[in-house]
């Protein structure tokens, strides 16, 4: 069971890694947060701020419990300054070798019998705890946008995690207010496993001219009752994103279904990235 007398860090301050700080400091963990970019730092404590002052004035959260989250959290400018905390959370964007090289420097600032998590959403968890000296110490936990409302954590299995880390960061995940799946290592998970594919038919859909987004997001909406339609979805959780995941299924898995819509990588080439770019399939201007 984690200790909330003792820290946990979460190494990347972007969409993804301030979305679990601000849901750690709420289930009152003690919280060290590190970014490359100290300016990403400072964009994520005013975001968390907003957001849980937000919640004060819906009278969703009292203003002390707020004020006590916020203090929670500790920004730190190198990885050395993280002390030895009991887990360690990854949240670097999707890309393996970035993630490869921040892990490596992360394994020794674990405590010893510490947990080292990657909230990846497609890379091999297997791959990626191959670099780690102790991999039955090292999971997924893929937290789902945004991390404070969702309640999903899917706990993903590597080869060599042993049984009480995946014990360990499910439990964890119950006192944040999640639900966790256990999943095995396999590319994509369940999640992206079955949601890209849809997102890239919808592309295709755009493509062919069948529909306009508006339409093909209604009809999923309306007749699928899905609460967001999957080009809107795209955007949410940026087109960048959606085709690396997709290059991923097509590669590790070798099947025609999983190969990314070419309007796909055109808007990727445009830098229509979704909301953080302001356009993507539709104007967030």
């Amino acid at each position: 069971m984690m200790d909330k007398n003792k820290p946990i860090a979460v190494i990347g301050a972007g969409t993804m890694g301030r979305g679990i700080v601000q849901t750690l400091a709420q289930s009152g963990f003690k919280v060290m947060m590190h970014d490359a970019l100290p300016a990403a730092m400072e964009s994520a404590t005013a975001s968390i701020t907003k957001m849980l002052n937000r919640a004060v004035e819906k009278g969703k959260m009292e203003k002390a419990d707020a004020e006590a989250a916020v203090g929670r959290i500790t920004s730190v400018n190198t990885l050395s300054d993280i002390g030895r905390p009991q887990l360690i959370i990854e949240a670097a964007t999707e890309n393996p070798d970035l993630k490869i090289r921040i892990l490596k420097s992360l394994d020794p600032l674990v405590e010893s019998g510490g947990i080292i998590a990657t909230n990846t959403s497609s890379i091999s968890v297997t791959k990626l705890g191959a670099v780690m000296s102790d991999p039955t110490r090292f999971i997924g936990m893929h937290f789902f946008n945004p991390v404070p409302l969702m309640k999903l954590v899917e706990v993903v299995r590597g080869l060599e995690t042993s049984d009480a880390t995946v014990q360990e960061t499910c439990e964890l995940a119950v006192t944040l207010g999640k639900t966790p799946l256990k999943v095995n290592d396999h590319p994509g998970f369940v999640s992206n496993r079955v949601l890209m594919p849809m997102i890239n038919e919808a592309v295709f859909t755009l493509q062919d001219g069948v529909a306009d987004a508006e339409t093909i997001d209604g009809v999923m909406k309306m007749g699928m009752n899905h609460p967001m339609g999957p080009l809107a979805l795209a955007d949410l959780i940026g087109t960048d994103v959606c085709l690396f995941i997709l290059e991923v299924l097509h590669r590790d898995l070798g099947e025609d279904r999983y190969r990314p819509c070419p309007l796909l990588r055109k808007m990727v080439d445009a830098g229509r990235l979704g909301k953080k770019t302001k356009r993507g399939f539709y104007s967030y201007e």
